[in-house]
């Protein structure tokens, strides 16, 4: 202490702090962070009325139980199992020595990440060993010749280490202040920990055998409260944000479209190569399918759409509702590759997690917490989770966008959960690499109308996994809210008042891509019935089946035949009919065609023929029949020409010209 200060006074400031476990217990317990020689010594000061009271054995004690070793493992035995697969009395001297260097770096000096500093690090703590007469020489030489032998144990490590990390960030952030003075000045913090649920989703991961880096999050709505969380990594996962890849699209792309009604759930986009001022995205596998619903391209997942659909909002007042949802932009994230997830940093799991909640809750957005509340050694409540809330979108947008969710579920990408025996919303996504087939990341995010589950599998350092979509992230949902519900299926997403089912004119949606009333004259069977926001209807009524206009009918002559053909629509009757020598005769009916039709009529000689068109309806409303007026007339006139068609001659002798 003594050559600290004389180093601070060379220096001209505070350069030099506190070197001992004691005075760092004080320091975080009694005193502030501020650097002074006045706090230095009132920390000399307490530290040795602290000596005094408490042997210095259960001061390391206390320290040794709570610091953290990285990995999740809090905890001196902790680590011990997870690193090394024994307690702490019976790892040798190296082995304690690497746990001993771990602590004032553990991301840093990480066994498994980072294992050449680890073993610099290590070889320190030894060297000190011998210079302070704790170990001999020859077994200074022995450890530190020896190379690092990890024997990792996932399956001791403590299912509650993760849950506990991120509940004590949340308290270092709430009550500002470090996790040690947390911890020594005996704070109790009061998490919503749900116990069973903690257990559920650890075991749903452990099942899926995953080798790469994974953080999994349920929420409970109804409570705004985390309930259960675990990951693995060497890095801290929640400072290590990553790009949320299509699992953006609900929350940035089409709930904003909806919520400013530029789209329906069945409104068509064309799936198509674009290019928006040299950004080409491309749909997984390069192929690209016209005109789609909204609903298929949530379906499908298709990258295509969402960008136009970003287009359709705009990107600023996109990105503002997102930011309502709890995402965070950086201020270079202006382009449209954001539709599909393309972020300068990022997301974490939690983050998206409670993105979702607004989705999920009717368009209410609920902050939810792992903290309950906080009280200080006497008891006393410091703090209270305030449950702050607001509403991000409409009902009627959160309910349309769910029900897409839900259709993905049951056909789309996230159809792993298409037997699931309640009502489950689900979105996939990746992040994909330069090498085919695999992903650097890989993301689902699933709800029910009581809890929001998301899910994420990578490497902290961008290695790649060998996930080539998102069936493994699936795989984690279904299980856990299958385990969860076993006994108790979640309630069904109510249709709020904001939302009418209208009947559409399928007819002018399968053909022109038009979204139109149905009229009271169409029958059943052209008829789509659909749920729009109140806010959104369709405003045209469809014109079918109140007057209809017969198709255009062209012919030629072959072989002293009228060859004569038409494009029909199945729902129409067509009477084709030849007028000659003062007479009219019906040459055929048609009906239930789609398409073109041809037809065919035996011609004589020198007789002029006329050949035209009627169409018919047959009104199921009023069981009437609508006739429409008569179609162009095909005249065959017998001469000296050869045959014409248009007028546009080319002599001949006797043959038959239109």
């Amino acid at each position: 202490m003594v050559k600290a200060a004389f180093n601070n006074f060379k220096a001209g400031k505070i350069k030099e702090g506190a070197s001992t476990i004691s005075q760092q217990l004080i320091k975080n317990t009694h005193l502030t962070s501020e650097k002074s020689y006045k706090r230095k010594i009132k920390e000399i000061i307490i530290t040795k009325k602290m000596e005094k009271e408490i042997p210095k054995k259960d001061i390391l004690e206390s320290y040794l139980n709570v610091i953290y070793f990285g990995n999740g493992c809090y905890g001196i035995e902790n680590a011990s199992n997870y690193y090394f697969s024994k307690s702490a009395k019976e790892l040798n001297l190296e082995e304690a020595a690497l746990l001993a260097g771990i602590i004032k770096s553990p991301y840093n000096y990480s066994p498994i990440t980072n294992t050449d500093k680890c073993e610099e690090r290590r070889n320190l703590v030894l060297r000190n060993m011998y210079t302070d007469k704790k170990i001999s020489y020859h077994q200074l030489n022995s450890a530190v010749s020896k190379p690092i032998n990890l024997k990792i144990n996932k399956q001791a490590t403590n299912k509650l280490n993760t849950y506990s990390e991120m509940a004590l960030d949340e308290a270092i952030s709430l009550l500002k202040m470090p996790a040690k003075q947390i911890a020594i000045g005996q704070y109790k913090i009061y998490t919503y920990l749900d116990t069973d649920k903690q257990e559920k989703l650890y075991e749903s991961v452990i099942k899926q055998n995953i080798e790469s880096d994974y953080a999994v999050c349920s929420a409970n709505i109804e409570k705004g409260a985390i309930e259960a969380y675990v990951a693995s990594s060497a890095y801290k996962i929640k400072d290590n944000p990553r790009q949320p890849g299509s699992t953006i699209k609900p929350i940035l792309v089409y709930a904003p479209a909806l919520e400013e009604n530029k789209i329906t759930t069945l409104t068509k986009i064309n799936d198509e190569k674009i290019d928006i001022s040299g950004y080409s995205p491309k749909n997984v596998g390069g192929t690209y399918s016209g005109y789609v619903s909204v609903e298929e391209c949530v379906e499908r997942s298709l990258n295509i759409p969402a960008v136009k659909c970003l287009s359709y909002v705009g990107i600023d007042k996109a990105k503002k509702y997102a930011s309502k949802c709890g995402i965070s932009f950086d201020e270079s994230d202006n382009g449209y590759a954001l539709a599909l997830g393309g972020m300068t940093k990022g997301v974490n799991v939690v983050e998206l997690t409670n993105a979702y909640i607004a989705l999920a809750n009717n368009g209410i957005k609920r902050d939810c917490k792992f903290i309950k509340y906080i009280t200080d050694k006497d008891g006393n409540i410091i703090y209270v989770n305030p449950k702050e809330e607001s509403r991000v979108f409409r009902d009627d947008t959160a309910y349309l966008m769910t029900k897409m969710l839900i259709s993905a579920s049951k056909k789309g990408t996230s159809k792993q959960l298409s037997d699931c025996e309640y009502m489950v919303a689900s979105k996939t996504g990746t992040v994909g690499s330069e090498e085919k087939l695999k992903n650097v990341d890989a993301w689902n995010v699933s709800y029910t109308t009581e809890d929001v589950v998301a899910v994420w599998l990578g490497n902290m350092d961008k290695t790649l996994i060998t996930y080539s979509g998102s069936k493994q992230p699936v795989s984690i949902s279904k299980h856990y809210l299958n385990s969860i519900y076993e006994n108790s299926k979640p309630k069904d997403f109510n249709k709020p008042s904001s939302i009418e089912t209208i009947e559409i004119d399928m007819l002018e949606y399968n053909k022109n891509n038009l979204i139109v009333r149905a009229n009271e004259f169409i029958p059943e069977r052209y008829k789509l019935k659909e749920e729009f926001s109140k806010f959104n209807l369709p405003s045209e009524e469809s014109k079918n089946f109140i007057t209809i206009q017969p198709p255009h009918l062209v012919g030629s002559v072959k072989n002293n035949k009228a060859i004569l053909s038409f494009n029909g629509e199945s729902y129409l009757t067509y009477e084709l009919y030849k007028t000659y020598n003062n007479k009219t005769e019906l040459v055929t009916i048609v009906s239930g065609k789609e398409g073109e039709i041809t037809t065919e009529d035996k011609i004589q000689n020198n007789i002029h023929y006329s050949y035209y068109l009627i169409a018919k309806l047959k009104n199921f409303t009023n069981n009437t029949e609508v006739i429409s007026e008569k179609s162009n007339s095909i005249q065959l006139i017998k001469s000296s020409d050869s045959l014409v068609i248009d007028n546009t001659a080319n002599h001949s002798k006797d043959k038959w010209y239109i």
